[in-house]
């Protein structure tokens, strides 16, 4: 970044992983500018701030953050609470994002466009690694305008850009002309979007554990309105996947999830729908007729898609990506965070130079960086902005040094098709215990912190 280092480091997206890397660059000296599309920061876990999470308040705070936040006189929350999605937005990320640091800094209804150098397309190779990027903006839905900057981290996620519904990766056939009657991911069933399903037939899509929440709050609405159907379809044979590891499982609040959805669907509450690979949608008059490959039909009036979600790489077309050709992830990093073989307890530890592509100082991390693998933790995406930060202030020694370890221990090892980093529906019990399958080893040198992710699409 020498020739530029004038310049600020853009930061795409205001979540967890966004705020944490402004918090890790401010400490290095460096400026970043931080842009949300949204209307503030933590705009995607707004739209679940109704679901509980497994991991308690200890595991979800980066230690950047903390000290930026801890010199206004903030107070952490209890450290063996399990919060919703809602308190870790108001306990955590909007007061970090008030800090003066971060609050003068961050713009939000800034949608990213594009990503590029500075008169320069990805084919001009001449003084690329010397040349500013340029990042296009749309502010307010309305101006355009193009920042330039000395580096860009991406961390802006995947919520925005789920997986479709259809087999083979393709939208089902009639399913971009359903729109109308497929929900959010993750809606909020007994309150804000309770109309769109009470007394209604409910088609849940997919193996994750975004699907059991779902399931499982809808069972709770037909306790109060008791004409609510509730389907759900997976492609698999079975959905042992889901139920984890019950007792066993190293996230108490977890297994309780898996377990409380065994049992809907053992008692006939749910009806089970497996192998069922969404081939065709057809919108009828008062709601969808959904087509399996094999000729089996179900009919609904709402759907929601559990199916996970897919990296948006659209605004980096100008940019000299190395990505992985499976999960869409860098190209070091994509075998080892592969579905197919490795669960969020089999990754191991990486940072900066990991995540490096040959666009020079140009970062993916968070959730994105792992592209359509499902077995990202919140705490991977805290150590991989604290690597960067360290890379792009050249202090390499630090960069290369990551600290995160997660050992292969319990379900978690077991579940390749699952991430640890997931929400629940149940009330756990709160406890002060440290053990997950995720958990890292005594001296915990960063939380591991429990975010949003769904099970592996190809299985859903």
């Amino acid at each position: 970044m020498e020739s530029a280092k004038n310049l600020p480091i853009a930061i795409i997206g205001a979540g967890p992983v966004g705020l944490s890397a402004a918090a890790h660059l401010l400490e290095r000296g460096l400026e970043p500018v931080i842009l949300e599309a949204g209307p503030a920061a933590a705009a995607a876990i707004e739209q679940w701030r109704h679901i509980r999470l497994f991991s308690p308040w200890r595991f979800n705070l980066d230690a950047a953050a903390v000290r930026l936040l801890e010199s206004t006189g903030w107070e952490s929350p209890r450290p063996t609470a399990l919060p919703y999605g809602g308190e870790l937005i108001d306990n955590y990320l909007a007061p970090l994002a008030a800090t003066p640091e971060i609050d003068s800094r961050l713009h939000t209804r800034a949608r990213v466009i594009a990503v590029t150098r500075q008169g320069l397309d990805k084919t001009h190779v001449g003084d690329r690694d010397t040349t500013p990027f340029v990042v296009r903006v749309e502010h307010d839905g309305a101006e355009v305008r193009d920042h330039t900057v000395a580096a860009v981290i991406d961390a802006s996620g995947t919520w925005s850009t789920r997986n479709p519904l259809g087999i083979s990766g393709l939208p089902a056939f009639g399913e971009t002309t359903a729109t109308d009657r497929i929900s959010s991911p993750l809606p909020d069933v007994t309150g804000r979007d309770r109309a769109s399903f009470a007394g209604r037939r409910v088609l849940v899509v997919g193996a994750g554990h975004s699907a059991a929440n779902t399931l499982i709050n809808l069972s709770e609405l037909a306790k109060d309105e008791p004409r609510t159907t509730i389907l759900w379809a997976v492609r698999g044979a079975s959905p042992e996947k889901v139920y984890g590891g019950g007792d066993a499982d190293g996230l108490p609040a977890r297994g309780q999830l898996g377990s409380r959805l065994r049992r809907l669907v053992e008692a006939g509450t749910i009806e089970l729908h497996t192998g069922f690979g969404i081939a065709s949608m057809k919108t009828l008059d008062s709601g969808v007729s959904v087509e399996a490959a094999d000729g089996r039909t179900i009919e609904a009036d709402v759907i929601v898609p559990c199916t996970g979600f897919r990296p948006d790489l659209e605004i980096l077309r100008e940019l000299r990506l190395n990505l992985d050709p499976a999960v869409e992830a860098p190209v070091e990093l994509g075998p080892l965070i592969d579905p197919e073989f490795h669960s969020c307890g089999t990754v191991p530890p990486h940072g900066a130079k990991l995540l490096a592509h040959p666009e020079k100082d140009f970062y993916i991390v968070g959730m994105k960086s792992y592209g359509r693998a499902p077995t990202f933790l919140l705490a991977t995406g805290y150590e991989q902005v604290r690597s960067v930060a360290a890379a792009l202030a050249g202090d390499h020694t630090a960069a290369d040094t990551v600290y995160l370890q997660l050992p292969e221990t319990g379900v978690c090892s077991t579940d390749p098709g699952t991430s640890c980093d997931v929400p629940t529906a149940t009330e756990p019990k709160d406890t002060g215990s440290s053990s997950s399958c995720c958990a890292a080893p005594e001296p915990v040198l960063i939380g591991i912190p429990t975010g949003l992710a769904h099970g592996r699409s190809g299985q859903n």
